[in-house]
């Protein structure tokens, strides 16, 4: 559908007199000021954004931008499809509305109020680009459009830990054998711990679980820390959909693995350890362990 009161952007896109607005990039992030070309304020500038995460940052939007998320491959690779982009904008970020265009039409993504939510919003790279519209201000001082993105494989490893797609993937599967030995090696973050408690708030589609970890094999972005209190092990806090019920008095020790999606741990495959123990034992015996991890096997 063409949203009205934007039918000169359409024509902008097909023409795109591209603005030679000064900004910094880099094939991750883009960082730039709609004051550069305030003169012009229905110039589309393309950005061409080539990596598995980053962010813009747009000051004092005037124009638009067509924002391009692609990964950093051949385009014959067809590494494209599947792909899923994943947006979650700062909750101060104003100034602009954000749409999907594809051949001329424009769909609404997030509005400049929803953006304040600070909620991601996901879609299939398949459903078009990135249309960020500047929305008309007298006073753009105090306008910064803020978001990070990540590629996300809607059906590949670590699909089932991001609950903004809706690929019907059923998250709350519990991991068959073989999952459980591949998410040991390429999860964001793998550990041997205990629940210390479940906080489940009423306004969230999720529930962020409490851990202590007695191991921490590997982890990514720093989402665990030293447990200064005890002074050894590791804390930490994982997020999982609230569909899934995990009971927060469940009692052992066990695996946790997962992936970091904004900055946030995400719970995956969480056997209990010594059932990981087992299968690990018998991977190593036959030969068909995917990776070697230094740990306990006692």
């Amino acid at each position: 559908m063409l949203w009205p009161g934007l039918t000169h952007w359409v024509a902008a896109v097909f023409l795109c007199r591209v603005a030679s607005a000064q900004y910094t990039s880099d094939q991750c992030s883009w960082r730039g000021s709609g004051l550069t070309h305030e003169s012009h304020s229905r110039d589309v500038e393309q950005v061409y954004l080539r990596c598995s995460q980053g962010s813009l940052e747009w000051l004092y939007p005037t124009g638009a931008l067509i924002v391009n998320l692609r990964p950093n491959t051949e385009p014959t690779s067809g590494a494209s499809s599947g792909l899923h982009a994943c947006i979650k904008p700062q909750t101060d970020s104003r100034g602009s509305h954000l749409y999907l265009e594809r051949a001329g039409q424009l769909r609404l993504l997030m509005s400049e109020t929803e953006q304040a939510h600070g909620r991601v919003q996901c879609f299939s790279l398949t459903e078009g680009a990135l249309f960020i519209e500047a929305v008309g201000q007298q006073d753009i001082s105090k306008r910064i459009t803020v978001f990070q993105y990540e590629l996300v494989a809607s059906h590949g490893p670590g699909a089932h830990l991001y609950p903004h797609l809706n690929t019907g993937t059923a998250s709350c599967t519990p991991c068959t054998d073989d999952q459980i030995l591949m998410a040991v090696c390429t999860s964001d973050f793998a550990g041997r711990g205990s629940i210390r408690g479940v906080d489940m708030p009423s306004s969230s589609d999720h529930s962020s679980v409490a851990v202590t970890l007695s191991r921490l094999f590997h982890q990514k972005s720093g989402v665990f820390s030293l447990d200064g209190a005890r002074g050894k092990g590791w804390s930490g806090r994982l997020n999982t959909p609230l569909r899934c019920r995990l009971q927060p008095r469940e009692k052992g020790e066990f695996l946790f693995t997962g992936a970091v999606r904004f900055g946030e741990a995400w719970l995956g495959c969480s056997p209990h350890y010594r059932h990981f123990l087992k299968l690990y034992r018998t991977a190593l015996e036959t030969g068909s362990n995917p990776c070697h991890m230094d740990m306990d096997t006692d």
